[in-house]
């Protein structure tokens, strides 16, 4: 499905938790640009970074006129722990049974020493006002990403 999913697609709907005992859809954001960031996991060295600085520009993606909204498989309850060790000032959406990750085309084989395993492809969509995918970072390298997705987000 990931092949599918390019700029000017329309971007998957979800709804799911979030931490804080929230919920988060695509439709209840309509209207705003989403800046959507796939991540394996909470507290890891690379998502840590990744949270780190995209909580550190959260102040201008706001005046972007964008949302942030980090998903990783983890539960609700993890995120918690997450964003309060981290001071993490944006919604953490819980995909445990994996649909939106699946969706988004971002729960992919991975390898490492030789064994092969499913996880999230680190993978970053912005998502335009009009609901549709504006653009796509695959296989994310954390240093700089944010500020390039800040550029892009203030683009469009």
């Amino acid at each position: 499905m990931t092949e599918s999913l390019e700029p000017g697609a329309a971007a998957p709907d979800f709804d799911l938790p979030t931490d804080g005992g929230g919920r988060v859809s695509l439709t209840g954001l309509k209207g705003r640009k989403v800046v959507l960031y796939f991540y394996p996991k909470d507290d890891t060295t690379g998502c840590t970074a990744e949270a780190i600085a995209f909580n550190g520009l959260r102040e201008k993606f706001k005046a972007a006129g964008a949302v942030l909204l980090g998903v990783s498989p983890d539960s609700p309850k993890s995120h918690d722990k997450f964003k309060k060790k981290h001071g993490l000032e944006f919604a953490l959406a819980a995909d445990e049974p994996k649909s939106m990750l699946e969706a988004y085309g971002v729960w992919q084989e991975k390898s490492m020493y030789g064994r092969k395993y499913m996880g999230v492809e680190r993978t970053t969509f912005l998502i335009g006002a009009d609901g549709r995918v504006a653009r796509v970072w695959r296989k994310v390298k954390v240093p700089g990403h944010a500020e390039e997705v800040l550029a892009a987000a203030r683009a469009i």
